[in-house]
C-alpha cells in the first residue's frame, strides 16, 4: 500500500459511514508519518488497512465497513486494497495514543480526516501482539533507523498492566537490535 491508497481508504471509509474521521491502527498507518519511499522494503506490503471508529459501541460502522470496502469486495477486487473494520481491543495501546494520532486530511481524501497511529504506538501495539509478521516489521523499522530502540521501550512502559507481555517485547528488543 502507498500513500495515495491509504488516502482513499480513509475517504471510502468516511464516505461510507458519513463519518469526519477513521482511525488507522494497523500496520499501514506508519504512511501518515512517512512516504513509502523512506521505509524498508516490506514495511508498506499489506494491502490491508486496520480502521476504527472511536464512537462505534456496537460495532455497527466497522461491520459497515467490512460490508462494503473489506476483503472480497468489489472495492477489494477494483482496487488491490482493502479496509477492515476492527474495534479498539484489538490492540493493546500505551496510555495517551490518542493524542499522538498522526492527522490525514488533504484533497485526496476529500478533506476528511484519518487519524493514524504514531509510529512508536504502532510499534509498541506490534510487539504486544507478538506474532512473527509483527516482530518482522518492527525489526525492519529498527535497522532502518525510522525507529529507535530506547524510545521504543519507553512507549512500551507506558503501557499499563500486561507485564509479561511487556517483558517479552523488551526482551526481543534487546535481541533484535544492534
Amino acid at each position: 500500500m502507498d500513500r495515495e491508497e491509504i488516502e482513499h481508504i480513509i475517504r471510502a471509509c468516511t464516505g461510507i459511514t458519513g463519518q469526519e474521521n477513521v482511525v488507522i491502527i494497523g500496520s499501514q498507518a506508519i504512511l501518515a508519518s512517512f512516504d513509502e519511499s523512506q521505509l524498508p522494503e516490506g514495511v508498506t506490503k499489506s494491502m490491508e488497512a486496520d480502521v476504527l471508529f472511536l464512537d462505534d459501541p456496537d460495532q455497527k460502522l466497522a461491520d459497515l465497513i467490512d460490508g462494503a470496502i473489506g476483503e472480497l469486495s468489489i472495492f477489494h477486487d477494483t482496487f488491490g486494497i482493502y479496509a477492515q473494520g476492527v474495534d479498539r481491543s484489538i490492540a493493546i495501546l500505551p496510555t495517551g495514543w490518542e493524542s499522538r494520532l498522526v492527522r490525514v486530511a488533504n484533497e485526496n481524501t476529500s478533506n476528511s480526516v484519518g487519524l493514524c497511529l504514531d509510529p512508536y504506538d504502532l510499534c509498541a501495539a506490534k510487539l504486544m501482539a507478538f506474532r512473527q509478521k509483527d516482530l518482522d516489521y518492527v525489526r525492519l523499522l529498527l535497522e532502518a533507523g525510522i525507529i529507535g530502540r530506547a524510545e521504543l521501550v519507553s512507549r512500551l512502559e507506558e503501557i499499563p498492566d500486561h507485564d509479561d507481555k511487556k517483558s517479552r517485547a523488551r526482551g526481543f528488543l534487546l535481541i533484535a537490535t544492534p
